[in-house]
């Protein structure tokens, strides 16, 4: 198994990478889309949301969280790979407070983007309210820690953004209007452009260790298979070399941004690669399906269309990359973070469980007064993130 042992080398290198560059980090704070939403989207009218069965079956104790996942998902073992936590709160449950989000937060939507005209085709939350939301968290983290803590944590803590398949997917490729507006590649320059300026808005902030997230290899996931069938079912190659260039253009932007802005540790995190050598040979990896998703046929079931009562679910998620047409099943997101050291604090594992929890309850004992409804009530307005050139 020469490919698996190389693979895994890969795996440790990366998380190596974050852990040596961004070391000390107490705390883990994600803005993005549904590859990271902890359950955001609960809290919001959309009707993207996985807050039913069978989503979260693998979940601890079973049950749906909102996540886009049979369980945890990529942001979740991140947290854990750093000591902190087993799983990610969202900012908008009204269940957390501030002594479970002193150590992390997710801000993330599913179904939103780098484009404010991708949040708006599903109405979920864009990337500028979720930085509304951060500046609202740092007032409560503040009030909560103590200015001088909550800074000392607010700048050691690890940023991780993940998005943009949806700007492409769901916005520029399905409906009309960015694509009557841009070439392709003048799109990735606008969305760089976004991307580098919530960059630039969180570092003025005071953040400084950020995770700047890649495209997967898009046009293989199984609804675009799907959409491809008439062609044999393969991947969609447009898609790939889409999400190719568009990495380039944010490894460029991050290594412009490293020189630009004194004291930043501003890494890029590519799961391109890693997940294509999963999707090509995935017998390596003990999977037995890379192409059709777990839920349902495995053909293009997502959300609502991923009931509990569809006879064709699959039984074992841990053989399948693909949970839903759109979204890697816990296995997968554990592999892509930790490599074999996946199976370490799991369901099964309750000494190891009940140590890590125990990790991310340190940090104090007091109980916030903020007003968790109030979270979500962040006034509408035209703001928008500033654009750069990139």
């Amino acid at each position: 198994m020469a490919h698996t042992t190389i693979f895994g080398v890969v795996l440790v290198n990366l998380l190596l990478q974050l852990q040596l560059v961004l070391a000390n980090v107490p705390a883990v704070i994600v803005f993005g889309d549904s590859s990271v939403d902890t359950g955001n989207n609960n809290q919001i009218a959309t009707v993207v949301k996985s807050n039913f069965e069978p989503y979260g079956r693998d979940y601890y104790g079973g049950k749906p969280t909102g996540r886009f996942s049979n369980g945890r998902v990529f942001t979740d073992f991140i947290s854990e790979a750093f000591g902190i936590k087993l799983a990610m709160p969202a900012y908008l449950d009204p269940a957390h407070n501030m002594t479970d989000m002193a150590t992390g937060v997710c801000f993330a939507s599913a179904g939103t983007g780098y484009d404010n005209a991708t949040s708006n085709v599903l109405s979920v939350v864009p990337l500028w309210k979720q930085l509304e939301y951060y500046k609202k968290y740092r007032e409560e983290l503040m009030d909560y820690l103590g200015q001088e803590k909550a800074e000392t944590v607010l700048r050691e803590a690890l940023y991780i953004i993940g998005l943009g398949t949806n700007d492409f997917l769901e916005n520029y490729y399905a409906v009309p209007g960015r694509s009557s507006e841009f070439s392709i590649e003048e799109y990735r320059n606008f969305l760089a452009g976004i991307a580098g300026g919530f960059v630039e808005a969180l570092y003025g902030l005071g953040a400084r260790k950020i995770s700047l997230g890649g495209l997967p290899p898009m046009g293989c996931l199984p609804l675009e298979r799907t959409r491809n069938l008439f062609f044999g079912g393969g991947c969609i190659e447009e898609y790939n070399n889409v999400a190719k260039e568009f990495n380039v253009k944010i490894q460029g932007l991050v290594s412009k941004l490293n020189d630009q802005l004194s004291g930043i540790q501003l890494v890029f995190s590519d799961p391109y690669d890693i997940l294509s050598q999963i999707i090509q040979n995935p017998d390596l990896f003990g999977f037995t399906n890379a192409k059709e998703s777990c839920c349902g046929t495995g053909y293009f079931e997502m959300g609502y269309l991923c009931d509990k009562n569809n006879p064709f679910t699959c039984r074992d998620a841990n053989k399948y990359v693909f949970w839903d047409s759109f979204h890697p099943t816990e296995r997968t997101s554990g592999l892509l973070v930790m490599g074999d050291d996946a199976r370490g604090a799991t369901r099964s594992n309750p000494e190891k469980v009940a140590e890590a929890s125990a990790k991310a309850m340190e940090g104090g004992k007091k109980k916030t007064g903020s007003d968790a409804k109030a979270r979500g009530q962040i006034p509408e307005g035209e703001w928008r993130i500033e654009k750069a050139e990139y």
